[in-house]
């Protein structure tokens, strides 16, 4: 059963919207910032749903190569392009019955949103290559962490798309505007990790609480989780201390959290913008170890856009 830890009125009634809504037939839209989880929510939505116990299906579209996504998602039939040996379905058709997770919604290309568009109004797929389409009885949970109504005047999502999606919105205030939670959520992640890891902590220290409660947490939930991992795993004391907390400070310009020097990526006489923009994206990869999802995060772009400039960097002989 999906667990939401938190003290929070707003995330408690929207907890109570989330379980109501449940019982419905409606799509709903979960918004926030990455590491609010939005995923643990749409698992709510759908452990509190008739469909329990029916599968729940989870794909990120924007890990997918947009190529590859419209045959994961909607699957195939043999001979329906080159490798095509055995025909396949897709995940709609593995969670019939059940849900649906599109975690990324808004990096789904606009050709794919008008299949998905379909799929809502008359469901059913229509597989690569097939002659006719295949019902299927699926409630969609989409995801997003960026601004769906900006994406439909930017004109990269579909209007009628979206408000297909957003019958019920779920939005999930960040970590910061519910610091409340900090401590509770703290507690909770050392104890689950002072098991994991043989550990038997008393709590933390006054000074490593203050740190806790005094940091924004960009990266909401998920950086206060993995911040409190390390810190158990480091702690050698029978408490926590601020020394054993580990966290990014975040800057506020163009990189974000990506990397914490750049003395040699200003301007200097013969370096162009696309020169400088080429050293700010190589070392956010470099610093997120090659995780692309995570440095288009920072980098406050989306992940097709830094496909793109990965493939043009590419042609001039750049690999990364």
């Amino acid at each position: 059963m999906s667990e939401i830890i938190t003290a929070d009125r707003r995330m408690r009634e929207l907890i109570q919207l989330a379980k109501t809504v449940a019982q419905s037939k409606a799509t709903v839209l979960i918004q926030g910032e990455s590491g609010t989880g939005k995923e643990l929510m749409a698992s709510l939505v759908h452990e509190n749903s008739t469909r329990a116990g029916r599968p729940f299906v989870a794909i990120n579209c924007a890990a997918i190569p947009e190529n590859l996504l419209e045959s994961e998602l909607f699957g195939y039939e043999r001979g329906a392009f080159t490798g095509a040996v055995t025909s396949k379905a897709g995940k709609f058709e593995f969670a019939n019955g059940g849900t649906i997770l599109l975690d990324e919604i808004s990096e789904m290309d606009i050709r794919l949103q008008a299949k998905l568009l379909r799929v809502i109004q008359e469901g059913e797929v229509d597989r690569i290559g097939g002659r006719r389409p295949v019902p299927v009885d699926v409630r969609i949970v989409a995801t997003t962490n960026r601004n769906l109504g900006e994406c439909v005047k930017e004109g990269s999502f579909r209007e009628d798309l979206f408000y297909r999606l957003n019958v019920v919105n779920l939005t999930i205030p960040p970590l910061r505007e519910r610091l409340g939670d900090v401590t509770l959520l703290s507690n909770h992640f050392m104890q689950a990790y002072s098991g994991r890891n043989g550990k038997q902590l008393a709590g933390f220290s006054t000074e490593a609480l203050a740190m806790l409660e005094s940091h924004a947490w960009p990266g909401n939930v998920r950086e206060l989780e993995n911040a409190i991992e390390r810190a158990v795993i480091t702690a050698k004391g029978s408490q926590v201390t601020a020394q054993d907390i580990a966290v990014e400070r975040r800057q506020t310009d163009l990189l974000g959290a990506a990397a914490p020097a750049r003395q040699d990526l200003g301007w200097a006489p013969g370096r162009t913008l696309d020169d400088i923009e080429r050293s700010v994206i190589i070392e956010a990869l470099q610093y997120h170890q090659g995780n692309r999802t995570h440095t288009a995060r920072a980098l406050g772009i989306s992940i097709r856009t830094l496909r793109n400039k990965l493939a043009d960097y590419r042609k001039i002989g750049i690999h990364l």
